[in-house]
């Protein structure tokens, strides 16, 4: 009934429009005789069945469009082939509805009066080249004596004119190169200067599908299984993209292509990373989409041999690097001619990314790493270890290595490094026990040990359970009711400490009764002080973070049945028991410390946009947070931190005595050994520089490496050196 309505309304604006205009002298009705009885009826009616012909094909009702077509028209399509050819016709547009508007003419043909022309106008509303009118349509239709009523004197031209002799609709895609990926420096990182050859046909081209389809898929290195579905959801007229191969390949198969498949070629730029191991963690890598992936990819106008982001960087900057396809909509001969170009929709220019590291610092730093697992032999305990550096006011990542690195070239769909060695390095990536494909600053997750003692210095103080100058006396033992007994990491004891000084010396018994006070006030105090800055993810969405994990009385009831103790307190005052955090939450948290409190967004994307032109996008700083710690607070802390590298009790004053350079600039740090039994401690060095108007804060964490002052504070001031000094060791 509401269709019926629909072409009624539809009806009665077009009569209207015609009783408005002067009528062709073929349209003035004559004055009723015998013979004009015998005229086929008034337009009236032939123009509601060309108003519900269109309505029908609006509504996807091919029954009723196949019905209302002639009897002559019926006998040469038959009703299958008619539905598959407006369906052909809606996948080659990617149609997603249209509307039409009936024209200005409604007339009898001069010769025939049992003919009528029907003129209109649709609206072709598509996924890939938008919306677009097709106007001054014509529609023919003829009066059935036998049926008594108007049909539509139906050929393939009422989808779009030239089809009616042959023509068929094309839509071809212009996918744009994806754009490079560059350091702080603009030093190269990823571009597109590895070459391969695109093989494309059309489908109603090719004489032998299956003799195609054994030349085509070992050429390709490919499934028969994943060519035949590109070829199963191919429209007949469609210009498929079947795949790529190498320019080898090419050259000694593109004649029997051409020959079996009637293929077509095409040069095409493929990923390439100039220094695969400087970032390679950072950048991420890129290959065609998994298979659930296809639906919403196809949507964009990609297909199942598009390369796109699938880690780091490229995944999460993909939608920015690879720009968005161009399309035309074509109606072509079947010699392959362009009769006409309906429409185009033009491709969106992919954009270069600008990181905020560089690759100098990233090669220095893994540098370092290597020549101290060498000299240390850390590699019989240690799989790894991290380095994080991060501006402690605007958030930016300077630098981050995961070590051991390894070359993100292997990974690449058609590798410089060759087919054959980028599969034999991916598996032996795979079964490498370090996991150097771990992204470590970001997904490793690990006990703080001592850097912990931070935080814990802002529960205690921040909430008002001790006060500033408190002081302790540490004898390297500490004892609590129960038989509850801990011992320093140093026997002999600190003697007499407060907040600053313990905090340089690193006394675990000062520790271990800020733990024990503050659990006796409110449990919750010091696992909701550590939450401000661990136990989450900080906020970056530049790469995939271990959100890590802080125990709680209630986390411990719910999963343990067990309730909290003055033990669980304790362990987590040094960052022990079931504390995991990442060396990239660390940096932030160091970075608030230094900055007055506050949490940033840790960023690796300094900007984005076309070369040459203004960036579409800049970095600026995102606070995320605020760690809401009083300043006296803050001010203390820093003050025990920076009397770690430089007074003769300070757990790291050894490592930077001699360092004339640092000692000026002023580095402020903790050390941290944090137990993994039964597996060696894991070794931390948690510092930002300079003492005065801080600039960055860094981390380094060896993982099972021995003790953070011995291990992870000499690298950090090697790091430092080279940061600020460019010095080299």
């Amino acid at each position: 009934m509401k269709r019926f309505l629909n072409a009624r309304l539809l009806l009665v604006v077009l009569l209207f429009a015609i009783g408005c205009s002067p009528a062709p002298q073929a349209q003035v009705q004559p004055l009723p005789t015998v013979a004009s009885l015998e005229q086929p009826p008034s337009l009236d009616d032939a123009a509601n069945v060309a108003i519900n012909f269109l309505e029908d094909w609006r509504l996807g009702d091919f029954d009723s469009l196949y019905n209302t077509i002639t009897f002559s028209a019926q006998e040469s399509i038959a009703k299958d082939t008619f539905i598959a050819t407006y369906n052909d016709a809606a996948s080659a547009m990617t149609l997603e509805s249209l509307t039409f508007t009936p024209g200005s003419s409604l007339f009898r043909d001069t010769q025939r009066p049992d003919i009528v022309n029907f003129s209109y106008n649709i609206t072709f509303n598509t996924r890939m080249v938008g919306s677009f009118e097709d106007t001054n349509r014509n529609m023919q239709l003829v009066f059935d004596k036998v049926a008594g009523a108007w049909r539509v004197a139906w050929t393939p031209g009422d989808i779009f004119g030239l089809m009616a002799t042959g023509g068929k609709l094309r839509l071809e895609l212009s996918v744009p190169s994806r754009a490079n990926i560059y350091d702080s420096n603009g030093k190269v990182l990823a571009d597109q200067s590895g070459r391969v050859v695109s093989v494309m046909a059309v489908k109603q081209e090719i004489t032998d599908w299956g003799a195609c389809l054994n030349i085509l898929a070992p050429a390709m290195n490919k499934a028969p299984e994943s060519i035949q579905r590109i070829y199963d959801r191919s429209q007949s007229a469609w210009l498929m993209d079947l795949g790529i191969i190498e320019p080898a390949v090419y050259d000694q198969q593109h004649t029997q292509m051409e020959a079996t498949c009637a293929a077509q070629f095409e040069s095409r730029p493929v990923r390439q990373y100039s220094n695969g191991t400087a970032a390679a963690s950072i950048l991420g890598s890129v290959g065609y989409p998994d298979p659930e992936e296809l639906p919403a990819i196809e949507a964009q106008g990609f297909n199942s041999d598009s390369i796109l982001g699938k880690s780091g960087i490229e995944l999460s900057w993909d939608e920015t690097l690879r720009g968005q396809p161009g399309a035309r909509l074509l109606i072509v001969s079947p010699a392959g001619e362009v009769l006409r170009e309906i429409t185009r929709v033009a491709s969106t220019p992919p954009q270069s990314v600008w990181l905020t590291i560089n690759t100098e610092m990233q090669l220095q730093i893994q540098a370092i790493l290597a020549s101290y697992f060498d000299r240390m032999k850390l590699a019989d305990q240690s799989k790894g270890a991290s380095a994080v550096i991060i501006d402690v006011h605007t958030g930016a990542v300077l630098a981050m290595v995961s070590y051991p690195t390894y070359d993100i070239n292997a990974f690449a769909p058609f590798s410089l490094l060759g087919s054959a060695q980028a599969q034999a390095m991916m598996a032996e990536l795979g079964n490498d026990p370090r996991r150097p494909v771990l992204n470590r600053p970001t997904q490793g997750a690990y006990p703080l040990g001592s850097v912990m003692k931070l935080v814990s210095s802002m529960a205690v103080a921040d909430s008002g359970v001790y006060a500033l100058d408190q002081a302790y006396v540490c004898s390297g033992i500490f004892t609590r009711e129960g038989n509850f007994t801990r011992y320093d990491w140093y026997p002999q004891g600190h003697g007499r400490v407060n907040l600053r000084s313990a905090i340089t010396q690193s006394c675990n018994p000062y520790f271990y009764e800020v733990g024990y006070q503050l659990n006796m006030v409110n449990p919750e105090i010091l696992p909701e002080y550590q939450h401000r800055f661990f136990g989450g993810p900080t906020g970056m969405t530049d790469l995939a973070e271990n959100p890590g994990f802080i125990p709680d009385p209630e986390w411990k009831l719910q999963n343990t049945g067990l309730a909290w103790t003055q033990s669980d307190a304790i362990n987590i005052s040094i960052g022990q028991g079931e504390v995991q955090v990442t060396p990239l939450q660390v940096a932030r948290m160091v970075a608030a410390i230094a900055n007055g409190g506050t949490l940033l967004k840790p960023q690796l994307v300094a900007k984005a946009g076309i070369l040459g032109e203004a960036p579409s996008y800049m970095m600026t700083p995102n606070a995320v947070g605020d760690a809401d710690i009083k300043p006296e607070v803050l001010e203390v802390i820093r003050a025990g931190m920076c009397d770690v590298t430089t007074v003769s009790y300070g757990t790291a004053e050894y490592q930077f005595r001699n360092d004339d350079a640092l000692q000026a600039l002023g580095v402020c740090g903790k050390t941290g050994t944090a137990q993994d039994v039964p597996r060696p401690t894991h070794a931390w060095f948690a510092a930002y520089a300079p003492r005065e108007n801080p600039q960055i804060a860094i981390v380094v964490m060896v993982e099972n490496g021995g003790e953070g002052s011995g291990v992870a504070a000499p690298i950090t001031r090697d790091i430092l050196d080279y940061f600020f000094f460019q010095a080299k060791r």
